[in-house]
Parts: structure tokens; C-alpha cells; sequence
């Protein structure tokens, strides 16, 4: 069962006991991501993220680290677009001190300047990283080129520039701008006794307060039909294709993830038995789609050879107008539903999915649904609904590309049809 509470100070609190298991998985999720930054403190919620782990007024960088390890728990963070997140996974027994570790970081973090310094330097080696990471790189370039002008197009990381201009000032600016209580909300799963939870939350993290909130409202993003070649010594030619996608809380998101999975969400799909199991053009080719609180996208990733780089595109494009033009059979919806269901259901036996479903939810929605909501939800898609949506997203005027590797910009044409 599902428990949701609300602290003194607005924070909500999803809480979800599950007395068969022996761990317990909290997270601290903040409605605040990199779109949500000026020009200015572009990269600082993903710096955040690092910072808050550098030494409280109790405990040194090492300190915590050390702690963690000496309870056998997992701490980490992650920064998205809309959200970056906080959490610890420990054994029930050591919730206390895990929740004593979460706070104190997040209520108590010094940024000290020489802290500051270092981190910067190792966030300038993570940039260096994704730079030099191709299938990282050429999602990034797609972004940007796809939502020109919007800060969803930013790279989340920063960039050298803006990592480089942080300070101790900069940083407290900036949770006082956009840190608001009532955006944020903590989520508990696991095993764990509700009342001394509550007590231990409202004792540390009710204890949070925020006046000098100023947050924007979030500016939509138009996806500006392109092609894009990026020339780059790589052995491979990396692509992605994209077009508009559907919004978080979009009623046909349902109809979206089969889509997806039919075309190039799996062994069994479309764009993997067509590429690389017919054809043996790439080894990595997949379909996902990424949902935002007021849009999304659809993309499609492939790695292939110079040479087959032209075909492999002319192939997506096919699948991509075989969906529009001809509705999927019982037998593929059928599996490509099993399939979904299944990985839910087995990614529920993880606590920190749950945790992470539990947040997400009610960031989104304001509301928790059940496996047997979610279950009705996807068996009740039709080839039809499929075939719609199909060809609401797949049209010429969202239809981009961005290539990256070693080959001509002649090698495509400028512009998509399907």
C-alpha cells in the first residue's frame, strides 16, 4: 500500500512498504532540470548534483563516502532535462543513518570553494568524456539541432565556459531561485515502519524552507525539420533520426511505448530483425521515446558503417512509413504488449524502480497508478491507435536527421519523407 504525506514545509512523501524484501530505497526528486536554467547557470543542476556529496558541516567528501560504504548502502545521483534526484539503497536496518546521510547533504552542503574548484575540474572531464563517446555525442547534436533556441536543447552537463564560471555564490543563488519545497517530493520503497519514517522526515527534511523562489514557467519546444551532418574520425556512422514524440501525462502515451517497442524496442522489433538480423548493417539500433512535461520526442539511434549509412537510413524511413500505411497484425501487438508488461512487472522487483516510479508519478500526474491501471491501459491499444499516432508523429515536418562520422553531407537528402 501506497502512503502519501505532506511536510510541514510543503515536501510531499510517497511512501510504499513492501514487507517481503530487506532493502529500502529513498530518493529526494526535485522538479528542477536544466531547462529550467538561464543562459547563465547553464549546467548548474547537474553540478549540483555533484556538489551536494562535497562535505557537510558534519561530515567531509570522504566522510560520507565512508559512511555509506561502512553500512554496505548505495548512494547516487542523477540530472535530467525536468528533475534532478538524490537517493540512497541500504538495508532496512540502516535507513536511519541513510536518511541522516541524505539530509545532512542536502540541508548542510558548505560548497566550499576549493570543493568547487576540483569538481569543476572533474565535471570539464565528464564534457570531455560524452565528446568522445559517439552514441552520446550524436543524441546531444540532435537535441540541439531539433530544438533550436530552447533551453531543452542544451546539453545537460554545461558547457566549458559555463561549468568554469561557478562559485560559491553562483550555487546558493541558484537553490534559492529554483529550490522550492512544494516542487520536490521524497520517495520511499522497501521495508521500513511508517510512523518512525514520517518522524525522521519531518525532524530533517521538514526542517527545509525556501523564500526567494522566482522559477519560470517552462517554454515550449517546436522540433525544426533538419539534416545535419557532422564529420568526425569515427569508424562508425552514428545516427539518429527523430520526430515529434507526446508529452508526459499525453493520454496516447500508452499507444506511444507500443509504437515504440514494434518498431525498435527489442530483439523481436522491426528496425532490429530489418538492420541488423536481415542485413547485418549495425550492431546497435533501437527506437525511444522521451516525454517532457509539455512535449516529447521520438528517436531512433543506429550505428553503422560509412558505406551503409545512406541505406541504413533509407531502411528507417520504410519502417517508418510501413507503420503509417499498414496496421499491425494481433500476433506482433500481442507480443510487443507482453513484452511491456513483463518488463514492468519485473522491473517492480527492484526497490529503487518503485522508488523511482512512486516520484515520478506524482511529479507528473499528482497521483500513484496501480499495476492493474497500467495493465488495463495497455491491453486496451488497438493496431488502430497505433496507425493514428503513427502518422500524427511521423510527417515531414518534424522529420530530422543527424548524422556523425566520416561521411559527406551529400550523402542524404535535405529533407525527410516518409
Amino acid at each position: 500500500m501506497i502512503h502519501k504525506h505532506l511536510l510541514d514545509n510543503g515536501i510531499r512523501v510517497l511512501a510504499e512498504r513492501i514487507p517481503s524484501v530487506k532493502s529500502v530505497a529513498i530518493g529526494l526528486w526535485v522538479n528542477i532540470g536544466s531547462r529550467d536554467e538561464k543562459p547563465t547557470e547553464h549546467g548548474m543542476s547537474h553540478f549540483l548534483e555533484h556538489m551536494f556529496f562535497k562535505g557537510t558541516k558534519r561530515r567531509s567528501a570522504k566522510e560520507i563516502a565512508l559512511e555509506i560504504d561502512s553500512i554496505g548502502g548505495e548512494m547516487n545521483a542523477f540530472t535530467s532535462r525536468e528533475m534532478t534526484t538524490f537517493y540512497v539503497k541500504v538495508l532496512d536496518e540502516h535507513l536511519p543513518e541513510a536518511i541522516d546521510i541524505l539530509s545532512d547533504n542536502f540541508l548542510y552542503s558548505q560548497f566550499d570553494p576549493e570543493e568547487i574548484e576540483k569538481e569543476q575540474q572533474v565535471v570539464l572531464e565528464e564534457i570531455k568524456m560524452v565528446e568522445d563517446d559517439p552514441e552520446d555525442l550524436v543524441h546531444e547534436l540532435h537535441l540541439k539541432d531539433m530544438w533550436k533556441g530552447n533551453a531543452l536543447a542544451r546539453p545537460i552537463l554545461g558547457t566549458p565556459e559555463s561549468v568554469s564560471s561557478f562559485t560559491q555564490r553562483k550555487i546558493l543563488k541558484f537553490i534559492a531561485r529554483t529550490y522550492d519545497p512544494h516542487k520536490m517530493v521524497i520517495s520511499v520503497a522497501g521495508r521500513f515502519d511508517q510512523d518512525p519514517l514520517m518522524k525522521r522526515l519531518q525532524d530533517t527534511f521538514g526542517q527545509y524552507s525556501a523564500y526567494e523562489c522566482d522559477i519560470k514557467a517552462r517554454r515550449p519546444a517546436k522540433i525544426k525539420s533538419s539534416v545535419l551532418i557532422k564529420e568526425k574520425d569515427f569508424e562508425q556512422v552514428h545516427l539518429c533520426i527523430g520526430s515529434g514524440g507526446l508529452a508526459q501525462a499525453d493520454p496516447d502515451r500508452y499507444v506511444l511505448y507500443l509504437l515504440s517497442t514494434i518498431l525498435g524496442g527489442g530483439m523481436s522489433s522491426r528496425l532490429f530483425q530489418e538492420v541488423r538480423e536481415n542485413r547485418g548493417w549495425a550492431y546497435s539500433i533501437y527506437s525511444s521515446p522521451s516525454s517532457y512535461q509539455n512535449e516529447g520526442l521520438f528517436t531512433v539511434y543506429a550505428g553503422t558503417s560509412p558505406q551503409n549509412a545512406p541505406k541504413v537510413v533509407d531502411v528507417i524511413l520504410e519502417e517508418l512509413k510501413g507503420i503509417k500505411d499498414l496496421a499491425v497484425d494481433h500476433a506482433e501487438l500481442s507480443r510487443a504488449k507482453n513484452h511491456i508488461k513483463g518488463s514492468m512487472i519485473l522491473g517492480m522487483e527492484s526497490t529503487s524502480n518503485r522508488m523511482s516510479r512512486l516520484a515520478k508519478e506524482e511529479l507528473y500526474f499528482g497521483r500513484n497508478f496501480s499495476m492493474r491501471e497500467v495493465t488495463q491501459e495497455i491491453n486496451r491499444v488497438t493496431s488502430k491507435q497505433i496507425q493514428t499516432l503513427a502518422n500524427k508523429l511521423f510527417t515531414p515536418k518534424t522529420l530530422t536527421l543527424t548524422a556523425l562520422g566520416r561521411i559527406e553531407a551529400g550523402a542524404f537528402p535535405n529533407k525527410l519523407t516518409v
